[in-house]
Parts: structure tokens; C-alpha cells; sequence
């Protein structure tokens, strides 16, 4: 597949969750536990998907999204947010700041999987 997926997610646990599950369906995954260095490696790597937790210290989802949106490299880059907040404005808000697609937490791996092939046209694992 060697698909890169960058998950920026500051709740370790879930974090490596994802990761294993991604891993598990063929995919090379990159983790940020905060914005700033989920910026980075997004510039340095350019991963073909990013998984985005709206609600990260220091510097928010959005922000972090806003960025990604405004650099070339990370302009197209499909971002999937996902988030504890599900309510329908918040989806809408994430929608208008740049996300290809939203998920409410607690988010399934499966369910995420699916997503990323259907963002990325390809078959799950």
C-alpha cells in the first residue's frame, strides 16, 4: 500500500491505538502528540492523509488545520478531524476550516480505516 498517515492526537493512548490499526491495515503512520509537531512532520513528510484531534494543547485543531491550509506542500493534503465535541456546529466548523471529513470520539479503528480508503479510493484491508 505504502501510504503514509500522520495522526496528530495529544491522548497517547488513542494515539497508538490508531496507529497500531493503521499499521495493521498496511499503512506507514507518523504520530504528533501536539500542533506544532504534527506541522512539522506534515511539511517535512507530506503523508498522503492526516488524522487531526480538534481539541490539542497549546495550539487547537483548528489552528493546526488553518496552517496546513495555508502552506503549499500541506495545501491538499485530505484531513480527516475528529473530536469529543459532536455537535452539529462543530462538524460545521471543522468542515469550513479546510477538514475533508469529521468523526465524533470515541472513533472506531475500523470506522477510520474506512474513511482513509474512501478519502485515498482505495479498498480496506
Amino acid at each position: 500500500m505504502d501510504r503514509t498517515i500522520l495522526i496528530i492526537e495529544d491522548h497517547r493512548d488513542s494515539r497508538e491505538m490508531l496507529a497500531d490499526a493503521l499499521e495493521f491495515s498496511g499503512y506507514h503512520v507518523l504520530q504528533a502528540p501536539d500542533g506544532p509537531e504534527g506541522e512539522e512532520l506534515a511539511a517535512r513528510h507530506q503523508p498522503d492523509l492526516i488524522l487531526l484531534d480538534i481539541s490539542l494543547p497549546t495550539k487547537s485543531g483548528l489552528e493546526v488545520l488553518r496552517f496546513l491550509r495555508n502552506q503549499e506542500p500541506t495545501r491538499r493534503i485530505p484531513v480527516i478531524a475528529f473530536t469529543a465535541h459532536a455537535r452539529p456546529e462543530d462538524k460545521q466548523q471543522a468542515i469550513q476550516a479546510g477538514c475533508t471529513a469529521y468523526l465524533p470520539k470515541p472513533v472506531k479503528p475500523r470506522q477510520v480505516i474506512q474513511e482513509i480508503a474512501r478519502l485515498l479510493n482505495e479498498q480496506p484491508e
